[in-house]
């Protein structure tokens, strides 16, 4: 399927590795103008030449914190007028809430609820005079079923995405709509940071934690970077343009709810 955005410009923010990677890499397949970002030098311009290799009509790179002004106003400089945003950044660390104090907190707000929402005020105006936006915001399953201990996650990420649930109605009619994917458990770096930390509080060994979990999930497996990236390629086409607003869960089955 011709998903018909060849020539169109994004900006994928943390796209250096995992999950971020994985939608830029399939935006470039596409044909995609992609600017990819991400906060080590080494390891965005690996991930950018695959994005080469892979298709796209041009590659910039950004190498900054996404999640500072600065950093920013940097990649939105270099990735010009756009007509994709891929909303992404690492996610906080694991815990329990006693621990949190108030800088935590910011923290976690600022990186997975302002940063999103700064990019897409500065962005989305553009999108709609010329009749064309897709904004996907990477978020978590844990919107929809928390994960107790990922609480600063949980917080922040909720409150993107109810944000976002007034703006996506009032843009929609502009062209431009803004989706939310959801993922459960990717094989990435995240996952396994968080599958150590589980194991470390329980006294057992990370590999036999990692390989229970992968058993745990009704595919038998944990997903992969390619089939998250497919997913937003096509939310970003030109035939995903009544489909707006909404939260997609990919997590192999895991969630066990209807809605």
């Amino acid at each position: 399927m011709d998903l018909g955005i060849a020539g169109k410009r994004a900006l994928v923010c943390a796209s250096s590795k995992g999950l971020g990677k994985g939608c830029a890499l399939a935006l470039a397949r596409e044909g995609v103008h992609v600017t990819m970002n991400g906060r080590t030098a080494e390891t965005l311009e690996a991930a950018a030449e695959e994005a080469r290799a892979a298709g796209a009509s041009e590659v910039r790179t950004v190498c900054c914190d996404i999640t500072s002004e600065e950093g920013r106003a940097e990649a939105l400089e270099v990735a010009g007028d756009l007509d994709i945003l891929v909303n992404n950044a690492g996610g906080p660390p694991p815990g329990d809430f006693r621990d949190w104090g108030h800088e935590e907190w910011l923290s976690a707000l600022n990186a997975n609820m302002l940063t999103p929402i700064d990019l897409i005020k500065a962005t989305i105006d553009g999108m709609g005079e010329r009749g064309y936006g897709r904004i996907i915001n990477i978020t978590s399953s844990s919107v929809k079923s928390p994960i107790p201990t990922l609480g600063l996650s949980n917080g922040a990420r909720a409150g993107l995405t109810g944000f976002v649930a007034g703006v996506a109605r009032q843009m929609a009619a502009k062209g431009v709509t803004i989706n939310g994917i959801l993922p459960g458990p990717f094989d990435t770096d995240r996952l396994r940071s968080g599958i150590r930390y589980a194991a470390e509080q329980s006294g057992v060994n990370f590999e036999e934690e990692f390989e229970k979990r992968k058993k745990t999930n009704p595919a038998g497996r944990y997903g992969s970077p390619e089939e998250f990236g497919a997913l937003c390629a096509f939310l970003c086409s030109a035939h995903a343009g009544y489909i707006n607003g909404q939260n997609i869960v990919i997590d192999g089955g895991g969630y066990p709810g209807t809605l």
